[in-house]
């Protein structure tokens, strides 16, 4: 150790120590650094694997891995040995040294550099493409899965005539074995031919030859092997044909052959494949012949050929024998695409028959009589009235309702009755303090259901509750009322630990809980609580005190994630619903199988076709994610979540289905069959709104049958604009009880209207029967306006509804003070030949924080009312009101919805001074109106409906006591009523 400063005796410093120890601290922060990685990506892996294991769904986490993990070795491992076989054989067929160039000097100098390393170097770079290969190759586990599990679907293309699920799993799977292909010949020709450069096989700029016979070979066979290639993809766009996408007049997304493509394109990818054969053998035999000129011929002739044959012949064909006579030559293609896509979306049966629009009868009894039988008109909006339930049955800050209500059915005496329901769910953005304990261990579920009545409300607007309160009560019996999982419930809660849990609030205090159900993973064990800390960034979950014996932690909560999670080879409609069933909360998720290689159906964007007016006001109810493609959907599985305990089950429900075979195969036992469903949980399933959306988006187009009328482009529809707000977006679907013209009863249904493209009459009536287990389920009736009758489609009535002077003035009346209108949904009921149209009108005002419905549009053949019921609007709408005495003084007009009838007039003093404080309490009602006081109106009406009651009872009283017989004398016979 050398020494500084000092002579022999004097002090000796010593400099190696500290180096040293800056080395081991280096490397100390070096292994802890590699050791933290690693622990974080374990616990991405541990903590999914306890989440999957907490749920019974395993076996997907399993099946899933191993496909990937399998995939990434087989793949990663087969394109290192392509590339590294390659370099190494480069390496193997150098040329001995011979004179030095020029540039063989120049590179030298390389060559001696890597010398030393070269093993090295080709294991990191065979590592390398192997790795990103490998990584690749492991995104394609659903095509590997489809592929291997794939089933028959029964169904022929009418081209090739193989089955659909040639192209729905073979095809797919054919095309990522070939991209591979091309992707490992890529990288090996050019790691060859650098190496060949390297060592002399391959020269630039030095005279005389410019490859050696060992590269030229060896490259050759490379580009034989790329040519082969070639030619296996040409034969494969052969079939690639009948689920290729172009552009057409009669629809953007046409799908399947046209006439160019079966006489132009067909054959000249045969003759490509037949060339590229040649080309791909004259490559081959350079190993006997040591020369380029055959082989770049052959390749030079195929490149024109791609030019001439696949490019100038088609468009040839294209101009001078399809365009002059479009429609003859694509009528037969298009008569291919318009049987395909009807059967890919399941509306082959739709029933399409001719609707008058107009009234076949004028006996107005008769029509008032068929309105109350046709449907129920459901004028409670679910999309408006969430903040009324917020307001009347919120109870605490810290419990919120969805944006968007659901409508349901529920039985009372013995009949369904349409019921608005939501879930009274978990808010954290209203609880008194936030803190960590708070928002993850004290505040950690929802509780009770609320749901109203959809066809009524009360005398001041509001909805007649079925179940309310706080614990919820009314109808719907008994059942676990704690909501753990939920559409609002985004955060992850720690239960069950010694921290107990806020459960709700009475008039006694609040009330605490802890959770007794098995879901969520167990934080007892310290190697899960690190895991979990660090996937959630969390460092307190470590260490917390809050956390012990028994603590749970519960994430993945919404409906949709934990359907995802669990099945991940299905799409999730944006809509899931609660129900009671069986004493239970559950979510309802409706799932789809979809593919987009079923052969000439034209697909669709489902992010783009689910959009309406409801998914852009709240993106969490659309399917915005599901951007990519489809032309085949099936709602094959119906999905329950437990509110309480989060228990996710899969139900068969398309038993038919070719693709969710395929999948329960590749997952065996995560699907249960149809069967388990059980009664209650039926009574509750309905048809899929994002379903519903696709068909009918589909039927603008392809209602009609015939090619001739669909390539003219007379009979296109379109779904109108939303009416009731200025957005400019679709009108969502409505479900809604009533039949059609050929059904016996009321069934719930889901309804839509389509408008001529480009107009805003009406062109059709769309509805499909959603009440699930009846033999009518998924029936699509469609009632087809005359197109030479005009029919007003929902623009124009809303607008005629906005331009009535009467309306006007009362709307403006509405408005009044700092008052809102909102018009709820505008609902369409077909009637004796003509339309119904009914539109709920709400005002939010007058320091209320949330809407009233204060009156009802209908119109009906031309006639329009606006009255505070809908019995009242129907009424005079045809004109069958019955006609009683307005109290004194009034002229007729509206008493404001009061339940009670104006007893006639009467010389009794009690009925006098009744009907005097009505007169009163109707001034003081329409004084509040104009003022928008709707906290004095509603009083008034309370007032009116006492005071007439009142008056009522009077009148009774003293016409019994007429009729009483006198004591000593004969009965008399009973008086006739009065004709008052």
């Amino acid at each position: 150790m050398p020494d500084r400063g000092g002579g022999p005796t004097g002090p000796r410093i010593r400099v190696g120590r500290p180096s040293r120890r800056a080395r081991t601290l280096l490397l100390t922060l070096g292994v802890l650094a590699v050791l933290g990685m690693a622990f974080t990506m374990f616990a991405g892996f541990w903590t999914d694997w306890l989440w999957y294991r907490s749920v019974n769904y395993s076996s997907v986490f399993t099946t899933t891995l191993w496909t990937k993990v399998g995939l990434f070795f087989v793949f990663g491992l087969l394109m290192a040995l392509a590339v590294g076989f390659n370099i190494w054989l480069a390496h193997r067929l150098r040329p001995p040294l011979a004179a030095m160039s020029v540039e063989q000097q120049s590179l030298d100098r390389y060559r001696m550099g890597i010398a030393p390393y070269k093993k090295w170097l080709l294991l990191g770079i065979t590592a390398l493409v192997g790795l990103i290969a490998g990584a690749s190759a492991s995104g394609q586990w659903r095509t590997w899965l489809m592929w291997v599990n794939g089933v028959s679907f029964g169904t022929k293309d009418p081209q090739f005539h193989l089955d659909v699920a040639f192209y729905a799993f073979d095809l797919p799977w054919y095309r990522f074995l070939l991209g591979f292909g091309f992707a490992a010949t890529i990288i090996s020709l050019i790691a060859a031919a650098l190496t060949h450069y390297l060592y002399g096989g391959l020269r630039v700029t030095s005279p005389g030859a410019r490859a050696t016979a060992a590269a030229t070979g060896h490259l050759s066979v490379l580009l034989g092997v790329f040519v082969a290639l070639k030619a296996v993809a040409y034969w494969l766009d052969r079939y690639g044909l009948a689920v290729k996408s172009s552009d057409f007049k009669a629809t953007d997304s046409w799908t399947g052959l046209r006439y160019v493509d079966a006489n132009a394109y067909l054959p000249a990818k045969t003759i490509l494949f037949c060339i590229a054969v040649i080309c791909a053998l004259l490559f081959f035999a350079t190993l006997w012949r040591r020369t380029w000129q055959l082989p770049v011929i052959g390749f030079g002739l195929m490149v024109l050929s791609a030019i001439l044959i696949g490019g100038l012949y088609p468009a040839i064909v294209q101009k001078f024998q399809v365009q002059p006579n479009e429609q003859a030559k694509e009528a037969p293609y298009v008569a291919k695409n318009l049987k395909a896509t009807r059967e890919a979306y399941g509306i082959d049966d739709a029933q399409v028959t001719e609707y008058s629009g107009k009234p076949a009868q004028t006996d107005k009894t008769k029509l008032r009589a068929s309105a109350d039988a046709t449907a129920s008109v459901r004028i409670m909006d679910p999309n408006i009235i969430s903040p009324t339930f917020q307001q009347l049955q919120q109870i605490r800050n810290y419990y919120a309702f969805p944006t968007n209500l659901d409508v349901d059915r529920y039985g009372k005496d013995g009949k369904d009755q349409d019921t608005v329901i939501g879930l009274r769910e978990i808010n954290l953005a209203g609880i008194p303090k936030k803190n960590w304990i708070n928002n993850h261990f004290r505040y950690t579920h929802g509780y009770g259901v609320v749901a109203a009545q959809g066809t009524s409300v009360d005398s001041e607007g509001r909805p007649v509750f079925t179940e309310s309160d706080l614990p919820s009560k009314g109808e719907l019996g008994k059942y676990q009322q704690r909501i753990y999982y939920g559409e609002r419930t985004t955060t992850y809660s720690i239960v069950g630990g010694p921290q107990k849990e806020i459960d709700y609030s009475d008039d006694s205090g609040e009330k605490t809980t802890s959770y007794t159900g098995d879901s969520g993973v167990n934080l007892s064990n310290p190697v899960n609580r690190a895991a979990y800390a660090v996937a959630f960034g969390e460092p307190q979950i470590l260490y917390s005190g809050a956390i012990g014996e028994g603590s749970r932690i519960l994430y993945n909560r919404t409906p949709k994630e934990r359907v995802e999670a669990v099945a991940p080879w299905l799409t999730i409609d944006g809509d899931a619903y609660p129900a009671v069933v069986g004493g239970k909360i559950q979510w309802i998720v409706d799932a789809y199988t979809t593919t987009n290689g079923y052969p000439y159906a034209s697909r669709t964007t489902l992010g783009d076709t689910t959009a309406d007016s409801l998914t852009a006001a709240n993106n969490s109810r659309a399917v915005v994610a599901q951007q990519n493609q489809v032309n085949y959907i099936r709602n094959s599985v119906k999905a329950t979540v437990d509110a309480y305990t989060g228990q996710v089950k899969l139900y068969q429900w398309d038993t038919k289905d070719p693709v969710l075979k395929t999948w329960m195969k590749a997952f065996p036992d995560t699907v249960e069959p149809r069967s388990a469903i059980s009664k209650d949980l039926m009574d509750h399933l309905r048809y899929p709104q994002d379903l519903f959306k696709v068909q009918r988006e589909l039927l603008t187009r392809y209602h009609v049958k015939d090619a001739t009328t669909f390539l003219s482009g007379s009979e296109v529809w379109q779904v109108p604009d939303d009416p009731t707000n200025k957005s400019g977006d679709a009108v969502p679907p409505y479900y809604l009880s009533m039949k059609m013209p050929d059904q016996k009863q009321q069934a719930f249904s889901l309804t839509t209207t389509f408008t001529p493209n480009g107009r805003d009459n009406l062109s059709a009536f769309m509805a499909v029967d959603a009440e699930a287990g009846t033999s009518d389920y998924g029936k699509i009736r469609v009632l087809k306006l005359p197109t030479s009758t005009t029919v007003d489609g929902p623009k124009q009535v809303q607008s005629q509804f906005n331009s009535e002077q009467d309306i006007a003035e009362s709307i403006r009346l509405l408005r009044g003070g700092d008052s809102e209108v909102e018009y709820g949904n505008l609902l369409t009921v077909p009637l004796d030949g003509g339309l119904l149209y009914v539109e709920p009108v709400y005002v939010r005002g007058g320091g209320l924080k949330y809407p009233l419905l204060r009156k009802v549009l209908v119109t009906y053949n031309g006639s329009t009312a606006f009255e505070d019921t809908l019995e009242a609007a129907l009424d005079k709408v045809f004109g069958t009101q019955t006609s009683t005495p307005p109290p004194p003084g009034d002229d007729g007009g509206d008493t404001g919805g009061g339940g009670g009838t104006t007893p006639p007039p009467s010389g009794n003093p009690t009925v006098q001074q009744a009907l005097q404080d009505a007169q009163k309490a109707f001034t003081a009602g329409q004084e509040a109106l104009k003022k928008g006081d709707w906290g004095a109106y509603g009083q008034a009406q309370k007032d009116l409906q006492a005071a007439l009651k009142r008056a009522e009872d009077a009148q009774a009283a003293a016409q019994k006591d007429a009729n009483k017989p006198t004591p000593g004398a004969s009965p008399s016979p009973t008086p006739k009523p009065s004709s008052s």
